[in-house]
């Protein structure tokens, strides 16, 4: 489902809810998941672990002029249950935009997983215009579930 400042998705997932939460807290895995095709590598990043935690990743893409990199300041930790971060040009603070992976355990081996691409807190008229969100497509967003599904289970 989608409105006009975010695109949620969601997906079952055979797996139990802590071994997804594992693959999501490590952002080693996130260019594997990535549906977008933006993230190249870590720059640097330790496993997830706190509200407050920053991660760097390698990016590229056109709407940056090529290669760029982000910090992504997590904003929600629950273990085995959320995951959240906004993003910013590196050495920047986020303006506004932020990834949400909220996860319900369905059972032993079974995971319901939302991943929420949340653009409602930019505030910055020219960054709306110049980004033209969502600058990631929900079939995008798709995609990255799909590749979770598939990066869990290998």
């Amino acid at each position: 489902m989608s409105d006009q400042t975010s695109v949620t998705v969601e997906r079952v997932i055979d797996l139990p809810v802590d071994a997804v939460f594992d693959v999501l807290s490590n952002p080693e895995r996130h260019p594997d998941l990535d549906g977008s095709g933006f993230v190249r590598s870590v720059d640097h990043a330790d496993r997830i672990q706190q509200v407050g935690d920053v991660f760097t990743m390698n990016m590229n893409g056109p709407h940056m002029g090529g290669d760029y990199q982000t910090d992504n300041h997590v904003t929600g930790y629950a273990k085995d249950k959320l995951l959240a971060w906004q993003t910013a040009p590196a050495g920047t603070e986020p303006p506004g935009w932020e990834w949400l992976w909220e996860l319900e355990s369905q059972g032993p081996s079974t995971t319901l997983v939302r991943h929420t691409y949340d653009w409602s807190k930019v505030t910055d008229k020219d960054l709306l215009e110049k980004v033209k969100f969502p600058l990631v497509s929900e079939d995008q967003l798709e995609d990255t579930l799909g590749n979770l599904a598939a990066a869990a289970t290998g």
